[in-house]
């Protein structure tokens, strides 16, 4: 595949010059060859040493995701395990480690809840999103904890260079689904902005099989989402701007364990509903000092809140968590061949809980640096960083990366990285059900990636890799969480990205052997084989296209006593240009109507999986109309 210009002059700039000298970030947001989440700063993204997954606005359009988790899955080494379709609780497992221990961002932003430590990406709606890059590997030199698996960062849409641009899309789907959105965006050479609105809303489907009479209904969800994006250029060196994202509504669900009653000792029936709130805001001063210093301050506020009912009771639980931030970032092109990253770094949370914890506040402190090197042949990047927490102290992590071209087509990468995990709110401090003796969990990862350019029209990334971690957070025997696991990780990706004939194949396969060391078990809900692929072709005005997903069979459980079964999916979509203004959009999810889980629940002594969406349809439109 040939290089975009922007791409192209990226890799013929000095080793750490900026792309603010040449483009805007905003530009950046749109293009599907650079890199901004792996160091903070705009790189072509051959030049990461990160492993990487983009996804832009256009990707988005071409594959009509349902939402962020669905675009996930087409991730080589990510897994997305729900438990019943729309609006129920993922959990994302990168390279193997759990949700908890790769980071999510919007913005630049963290929004997980730091008592759960969940992030909630299912209720982030995917009509309010610009790009979704996903970093496979620890990166907590740049971002420190819960780095450990990877970073997805998702950029919240961007305003255009020139003039006004509204848009509005509907779209009407099986059980009962109906989407509409609208925004405005606009700019001019010294401003850009972008508004957006949406309402989402589905029946959903019963999501237990067996279980509670008070079960038996669908389980409606409901998203109202709310996003804006600004930037003001106040000369040629200096940039300020503002992001928020806000996304609440109600999610019911299904409960076959019930509410366990004090009084008679016995389960109590529940028809519960889930309240969520989940925004992020953010600003930013971004500054070209002089041709060598380049500096970035980033203020944000980020809410995760959640207040859970039972229409069959009187309980009320309410669970809202609050994070501050400060980030400051300095990129300095010492000169041609030699640049340095220096940061730094604050966030508090705060929680306001219907249960008391012992603790309600901490914060976190950090400093980075980070040392690139580009030589004719070879290229290297050293970091360290340095975080002190107000509850577990200090933490030291180091990440280095060897490059070695082989030729203008071939490179391989070597890179050992550390990570860790600061305990959540939950571990440290739950009322009879925690440890505030607890430890950050640690790894140590390995990697050997090769990257080649084999044809114009192809490229292949593979990246062989493992993971060691170290005092994993788990439940003990006296129901408190204790640092007494370890697991081993050892996987195989690769992408394969391939034009031919005008068709646009994108193949994706994953290999990895995640094991408890301790008992040799793989881990739970961990598949040891996933493969993704979409083709698609644009035909003048008609875009047809497909997708393939196969996960191979897995544990639900520690012990490997539940497992569950492996599954494959295939969609078609499509889409029509009825002009410049209006595109039809068709598609068609899990065509054959194959039945899976990718969770299990006990109910009366028995295993049951957790129902997923059969075959679905949607067909949507959208106008852009020309102002």
């Amino acid at each position: 595949m040939k290089l975009s210009p922007l791409a192209l002059t990226l890799t013929l700039l000095p080793a750490g010059q900026l792309l603010a000298d040449t483009f805007e970030r905003d530009q950046a947001l749109k293009l599907p060859d650079v890199l901004i989440s792996a160091n903070r700063q705009v790189e072509a993204r051959n030049d990461s040493s990160a492993a990487n997954t983009v996804f832009t606005r256009d990707d988005i359009d071409r594959l009509q995701p349902d939402s962020i988790t669905d675009l996930l899955r087409r991730v080589p080494g990510v897994q997305v395990s729900q438990a019943g379709g729309r609006g129920s609780v993922p959990g994302v497992y990168i390279r193997g480690t759990q949700s908890a221990q790769s980071l999510v961002l919007v913005d630049g932003q963290r929004i997980g809840s730091s008592t759960s430590g969940d992030s909630n990406l299912q209720h982030l709606n995917i009509e309010q999103v610009e790009r979704v890059e996903v970093l496979r590997g620890s990166r907590s030199v740049i971002y420190g904890s819960d780095a450990i698996g990877g970073v997805i960062q998702i950029f919240t849409r961007r305003g255009g260079e020139q003039g006004l641009q509204p848009r509005l899309h509907t779209a009407l789907g099986s059980n009962q689904t109906w989407e509409r959105s609208l925004g405005l965006a606009g700019g001019d050479e010294r401003t850009r902005f972008n508004l957006g609105a949406s309402l989402d809303e589905s029946a959903g489907i019963n999501r237990t099989h067996e279980s509670y009479p008070s079960d038996g209904d669908h389980d409606e969800y409901r998203n109202k989402s709310f996003s804006l994006s600004v930037s003001h250029a106040l000369s040629d060196d200096i940039e300020i701007g503002a992001n928020a994202l806000d996304n609440r509504g109600k999610s019911e669900f299904d409960n076959p364990f019930g509410r366990f009653d004090m009084n008679t000792f016995e389960s109590v029936q529940q028809q519960p509903d889930n309240e969520f709130d989940v925004s992020s805001v953010s600003s930013y001063i971004d500054a070209r000092i002089n041709d060598l210093w380049q500096t970035r301050i980033e203020f944000g506020h980020s809410e995760n809140r959640e207040k859970t009912l039972d229409k069959l009771s009187d309980e009320r639980s309410v669970f809202n968590t609050y994070r501050d931030s400060v980030n400051w970032q300095n990129d300095l092109a010492l000169d041609e061949r030699n640049s340095l990253l220096l940061g730094g770094d604050w966030y508090e949370d705060r929680i306001n809980s219907s249960t008391a914890f012992d603790e309600d506040s901490r914060w976190n402190r950090a400093a980075y640096i980070q040392h690139r090197y580009r030589a004719d042949s070879f290229s290297t990047e050293l970091g360290l960083r340095h975080d002190d927490n107000q509850q577990f102290g200090s933490q030291n992590t180091w990440s280095g990366t060897f490059t070695l071209p082989l030729n203008p087509d071939n490179e391989v990468l070597f890179t050992y990285s550390e990570g860790f995990r600061a305990p959540t709110f939950n571990d440290l401090y739950y009322p009879d059900f925690s440890n505030p003796d607890l430890k950050p969990e640690t790894s140590k990862s390995y990697e050997l990636q090769w990257r080649s350019q084999l044809t114009e029209s192809s490229r292949l990334e593979t990246s062989l890799y493992r993971t060691d971690l170290e005092d994993a957070i788990i439940f003990g025997s006296n129901s408190r969480p204790e640092n007494v696991a370890s697991a081993r990780i050892n996987g195989f990706e690769a992408t394969l990205k391939q034009e031919l004939f005008d068709w646009q194949s994108n193949l994706g396969v994953a290999i990895i052997d995640p094991r408890d060391r301790d008992t040799g078990h793989t881990l739970a809900r961990r598949a040891r084989r996933t493969l993704s692929w979409d083709l698609d072709r644009q035909f003048d005005r008609l875009g047809l296209g497909a997708s393939w997903q196969a996960v191979s069979s897995s544990y639900d459980d520690l012990n490997n006593q539940q497992p569950l079964g492996g599954y494959a999916l295939l969609g078609l979509r499509s889409s029509w240009e009825l002009n410049r203004e209006v595109r039809l959009e068709l598609k068609v999810d899990n065509l054959l109507d194959k039945g899976y889980s990718r969770a299990l629940y006990s109910y009366q002594g028995s295993q049951y999986g957790y129902r997923e969406e059969g075959r679905a349809w949607m067909f949507g439109v959208t106008w852009t109309p020309g102002i």
